[in-house]
């Protein structure tokens, strides 16, 4: 059944293709929003638009790299063009490296990291920021994780980013509040996806976060009443490993 609390409102996810991106569509779609999905997977995407516009729901693909800032930008134009505003931004689009220590790292997938976990939400934040501050609402969403909070070991590069995340996101919220736009970040444990593959524990559904247990966050996020927003949620597996 289709519920109307996110009526009319524009929602833009990355990394909607698979995972935790595509858990979150389904759901903000579920709530109402008109959904615009993005990611390099085209094909892939649009099996999610399908699954979303077959269940009665809201949905549209866009191919972007968000390692690429001219692919970034043209994107956005497009929404912005399309749609005139974006209600809800959900930066969740992420890689890491995790096969060896920092110094056995390449330059090439350091810059690759630190460009999608960290500067690619620095844009989409500055592409659509302005369009909400002009409505005076507006919510942006941001998936960071428990690896912010604790030493990796070869993982370093992607913590970093996550910790760089955080703290330009909880500044951008200081910026932001005063025009009624809040900025939330979601930290997750390991959450059973591909991405996660080998990480969060196959011995038990208790021990492994699921992509639509970060949905059902993110729609709480976006759903709350205009006089308070949750700043930062921390998410564990019931059981540890």
């Amino acid at each position: 059944m289709k519920h109307s609390s996110l009526a009319g409102q524009i929602a833009v996810i990355t990394g909607a293709s698979r995972g935790i991106g595509a858990a979150i569509a389904r759901k903000l779609a579920l709530l109402g929003a008109r959904t615009v999905l993005t990611a390099r997977a085209l094909d892939q995407l649009k099996q999610v638009q399908d699954e979303i516009v077959a269940a009665g729901g809201h949905a549209e693909s866009h191919c972007c790299d968000l390692a690429d800032s001219a692919q970034i930008e043209a994107f956005a134009r497009a929404v912005l063009k399309a749609h005139g505003r974006c209600d809800i931004l959900v930066n969740n689009a992420g890689v890491g490296w995790f096969q060896g220590p920092l110094h056995t790292m390449s330059t090439e997938e350091w810059e690759r990291t630190v460009a999608i976990n960290l500067r690619a939400p620095f844009l989409l934040l500055r592409a659509f920021a302005p369009s909400m501050i002009a409505a005076h609402r507006g919510h942006i969403i941001n998936i960071s994780s428990l690896a912010s909070k604790n030493p990796v070991a070869n993982g370093a590069a992607y913590a970093g980013s996550k910790w760089g995340l955080n703290g330009m996101m909880v500044s951008a919220a200081e910026e932001l509040r005063q025009h009624q736009v809040r900025v939330s970040l979601i930290a997750p444990g390991s959450v059973q996806t591909e991405f996660g593959a080998g990480l969060a524990s196959k011995k038990s559904p208790l021990g492994a976060i699921q992509p639509e247990d970060i949905a059902d966050i993110v729609a709480l996020l976006a759903t709350q009443p205009d006089q308070s927003f949750i700043s930062e949620v921390l998410v564990r597996p019931t059981l540890k490993n």
